[in-house]
């Protein structure tokens, strides 16, 4: 198999590896640190990186416009149907969106603001006793929400675990998942397995592994893109990806789940090659909504509002470390 790295030679392999190490993103350096370069969480650099990931860059950025009691959105709500709501529309809006990014960007319960957040969905989303609740919202949200809690560190909380739960009971016969109900499995709801990867391999029970398996199976059996006709926005690399799906998900979904030598990655694999610049970065090629003008709008009949960490169509660090995640998981399996 071809490696990714084909279209790029060793000197520009270096200057990428340079590029993410740069200080002005401590997220990209941390993961570049830890998940390219094979450092140990106590490397004085990675301690260094991962300290500073709340007070510069994107991450930083995105806490500045936090309220003091955890929430994005201008006000809260004064009575429970507007708690209903609240923390997840207007969608890429609300605290769902953003908190989502902050989980991807390496930020942990350790930090008190993101303790505020969490425990705003852990009272408001995932109160056992109320009928406002995500324990049978579509599995879509369910999947997002369990693994942002999942990389806050709160994966072993009850509450996350009865999300968990519903997602193995929501998995249809075909091994997919579908936000629609009494349908089979589509590789557009890919929430569910990018949950159960969020999840070390010594926390997941019997019943998580086979559902792993099975929902996998289900990626790799379509190649990760084979499904219907032609859906070019799957072929656009996107952050954040808010709910929405891209070869570059399922690759980075399925080989974080430890399947990175199935012979059926390699059509995925050639798409990811073949968009890798002469420079040996990849761009951020779309911002989602990366969809036709009648699904800009979400359920209250809002314009969406698009929102990115980097421009458009230019060498994207974010998009670049993904990728490079996934060749090196590749080539450790080979």
């Amino acid at each position: 198999m071809a490696r990714l790295g084909a279209r790029a030679n060793h000197a520009s392999e270096h200057g990428v590896i340079r590029w993410l190490l740069e200080s002005d993103q401590p997220s990209v350096q941390y993961f570049t640190l830890v998940d390219l370069l094979g450092r140990k969480e106590n490397d004085p650099e990675v301690r260094k990186a991962r300290s500073r990931i709340p007070r510069d860059g994107w991450a930083a950025q995105l806490l500045s416009r936090q309220k003091p009691k955890g929430y994005w959105e201008p006000r809260e709500p004064t009575d429970i149907r507007g708690w209903t709501r609240f923390l997840q529309f207007p969608q890429f809006g609300s605290t769902m969106w953003p908190a989502m990014v902050l989980a991807d960007l390496g930020l942990t319960a350790r930090e008190p603001r993101i303790r505020k957040t969490a425990e705003l969905f852990f009272d408001y989303k995932l109160r056992l006793s109320s009928p406002f609740n995500f324990f049978t919202e579509e599995v879509c949200a369910v999947g997002n929400l369990a693994r942002m809690l999942a990389h806050f560190g709160y994966e072993d909380d009850r509450r996350v675990q009865k999300l968990y739960a519903w997602m193995i009971e929501d998995q249809r016969e075909n091994g997919g998942w579908n936000c629609a109900p009494d349908q089979p499995g589509t590789l557009d709801c890919w929430q569910a397995l990018a949950a159960f990867s969020a999840l070390p391999k010594p926390k997941r029970s019997r019943a998580m592994e086979s559902a792993i398996e099975r929902g996998v199976e289900f990626y790799l059996d379509r190649n990760l893109f084979r499904e219907g006709t032609r859906y070019e926005p799957w072929f656009r690399f996107h952050y954040p990806t808010h709910y929405f799906y891209d070869v570059l998900v399922g690759l980075d979904t399925v080989t974080r789940l430890g399947y990175s030598d199935d012979r059926r990655l390699r059509p995925a694999l050639k798409i990811l090659a073949d968009k890798r610049r002469s420079d040996g970065t990849w761009a951020l090629d779309k911002v989602h909504p990366d969809v036709g003008a009648e699904l800009k709008k979400d359920y209250g009949g809002k314009e969406f509002k698009p929102w990115s960490l980097e421009p458009v169509g230019q060498p994207s660090k974010w998009i670049t470390l993904s990728a490079l995640r996934v060749q090196r998981r590749v080539d450790e399996a080979s």
